[in-house]
């Protein structure tokens, strides 16, 4: 199987979301417009779901996945993402999809091009894809640094005491956060 070099940015058509590309596009889409309805709506309401990545580690369920996205949206961080070089496997009701992906990261007046391995999971429900599992890893340690340091100490929104997001280590956001 080839990957696939046309990238995915959230800009296509989402038509029905009846086609994995679609559903991939609808994240990016969510990501990058800031939109945490859209968030929502890509992602199963299940406390099943999960995220793991270099900044939030493993977050379950939409509540602490969702709380990881509203923190992105709300943050100073200008970013764009976009998946590539990928391929999309699919067995009955789950489909799956390993890639790249690309993101543009600017806080203040720091700006990094990031490469992070990609892979989700969607399953199908009521003929609709929704989001199960997102991994995201960088593998340049100098990078991976880099971007840990640029977000936990630039550009995450501060907290009122007592808010079980206030330590940015624990509640930073995910790669794909930062797409």
């Amino acid at each position: 199987m080839q990957p696939i070099q046309q990238p995915i940015t959230g800009n296509e058509d989402l038509g029905n979301l009846h086609q994995p590309t679609q559903a991939l596009a609808q994240f990016y889409a969510a990501i990058n417009h800031r939109d945490l309805d859209e968030m929502g709506a890509n992602w199963l309401p299940s406390p099943e779901i999960a995220m793991d990545n270099p900044l939030g580690g493993i977050r379950r369920g939409w509540e602490e996945i969702g709380a990881v996205y509203a923190r992105l949206f709300a943050s100073r961080a200008q970013f764009h993402f976009e998946f590539r070089d990928y391929t999309i496997h699919q067995a009955g009701d789950l489909f799956y999809a390993v890639g790249r992906e690309r993101g543009e990261l600017a806080i203040r007046e720091q700006r990094m091009i990031l490469a992070i391995r990609t892979s989700r999971i969607y399953r199908r429900v009521d003929d609709i894809w929704r989001q199960v599992h997102h991994h995201g890893s960088i593998d340049d340690p100098d990078m991976l640094r880099n971007y840990q340091n640029a977000v936990l100490r630039n550009a995450w929104p501060s907290f009122g005491p007592g808010d079980a997001h206030s330590d940015p280590r624990t509640a930073a956001p995910s790669m794909e956060t930062l797409r």
